[in-house]
């Protein structure tokens, strides 16, 4: 201390000498805690760390006292921050050895404003990555921004606390956590949702439930494209013909089966109007025991090759069409629950807890959506944090 009672003044070269040799003194201690570092100039680069930023700023409260964090922050003083839900915690060093302890609650979004926030988002949001990313349409970029009705909190919505000795509302100490937020976001914006107790899955599953529910409307509807039985033999040079049953004492192969038979014909019109005169009635087979082959009509290779390709490929995309409307009728409830529903039996069975790196191993699904059953489970109540990014079954 200087003679008149001012701090001595220190570099910033010695401030950030002094933060990293506390983070390496605490990670002995634990070894989960997570600092802020900032590269360079800019403090946030993503879209949800620029709007958590800004947000911040607008506000005539806060826009007055934020600036006495910018440099903390880029000092690296901000030693571990920590988003919980409805909850920041941080350390933060300050002039002292000892770091100071700050504690940011954040109070839920209303529920009103989350309703007409969904509501704006059906159909318009295809993805979760797409959410996450910041790439979605600007009109949504406005209603989550809106002061005072969107996403973000309002200066009523915080209460902060620091154990410092400054006698201010908002601390350095505090302006440099909220800053740090900002730049956690850029690295994990779903932290964002699970700060203001909100579900992610919201936005985004009800967008894919409104296009499941359109889907399967057209599904019902009867297409005027249906092609019918005769067309179908005139479209790809076949003949639909039925084989008669004979009934017999002794069972023949004629009697085993019934099946409809497609005979390939060729694919000149002339030929097929011809042949289809000619089988106006049907044909007399002799009920004998040896019945013998119907010989089909001489027809060159190259046609006969020309008019399997176009049927193979005509009952490839029948099959592809069925399996999708199968899926569509029978799947589309279930879809998001079987996965989650495998997260949340490893998560419970797994004794010391189990990270996402794991859990991304053990069931091969991306993290980001991981991400996102983990938030839901946690609002279920079942599971929750064991340490930082360590999650375990509720008992």
């Amino acid at each position: 201390m200087s003679y008149w009672n001012y701090a001595p003044y220190v570099s910033v070269a010695q401030r950030k000498a002094k933060a990293e040799k506390k983070i390496k003194q605490l990670k002995k201690k634990n070894p989960d805690i997570s600092p802020i570092v900032i590269h360079g100039r800019t403090l946030a680069t993503s879209w949800w760390g620029k709007s958590w930023n800004r947000n911040l700023e607008r506000y005539a409260d806060y826009r007055n006292r934020i600036e006495r964090g910018r440099n903390y922050v880029r000092h690296g003083s901000v030693l571990d921050l920590q988003i919980r839900p409805g909850k920041i915690e941080a350390l933060v060093q300050g002039a002292r050895s000892n770091p100071y302890q700050v504690e940011i609650q954040i109070e839920a979004i209303n529920k009103k404003k989350w309703a007409k926030i969904k509501s704006a988002c059906e159909g318009k949001l295809d993805s979760l990555q797409e959410l996450l990313t910041g790439k979605f349409p600007t009109e949504l970029q406005e209603i989550f921004m809106a002061q005072g009705k969107g996403l973000f909190p309002t200066p009523e919505e915080i209460l902060l606390s620091c154990n410092c000795p400054d006698w201010a509302y908002m601390c350095k100490h505090v302006a440099a956590t909220l800053y740090g937020v900002g730049k956690r976001l850029d690295e994990s914006p779903h932290l964002f949702f699970e700060l203001r107790q909100a579900s992610i899955d919201d936005l985004i599953t009800q967008a894919l439930e409104e296009e499941a529910t359109q889907m399967l409307d057209n599904a019902r509807q009867k297409s005027s494209r249906v092609i019918d039985d005769n067309d179908l033999g005139e479209l790809f040079g076949i003949v639909m013909e039925d084989e008669p049953v004979f009934k017999k004492k002794t069972k023949t192969a004629a009697q085993k089966s019934s099946k409809t038979h497609l005979r390939l014909l060729p694919t000149d019109d002339k030929k097929i109007r011809t042949l289809s005169k000619r089988r106006s009635a049907p044909p007399k087979i002799s009920p004998t025991r040896n019945t013998p082959k119907e010989t089909a009509p001489e027809i060159e290779l190259t046609e006969l090759e020309a008019a399997n390709l176009v049927l193979k490929n005509a009952l490839q995309e029948l099959e592809k069409a069925e399996i999708a409307l199968n899926a569509i009728q029978t799947g589309v409830a279930n879809v998001p629950q079987k996965p989650i529903a495998l997260v949340a039996e490893i998560i419970m069975n797994s004794k010391t807890g189990i990270g996402v790196k794991e859990l991304a191993q053990e069931t091969g699904l991306e993290k980001r959506k991981l991400y996102s059953m983990i938030q839901s489970l946690k609002s279920q109540g079942k599971i929750r944090n064991r340490a930082y990014g360590i999650y375990e079954g509720k008992r």
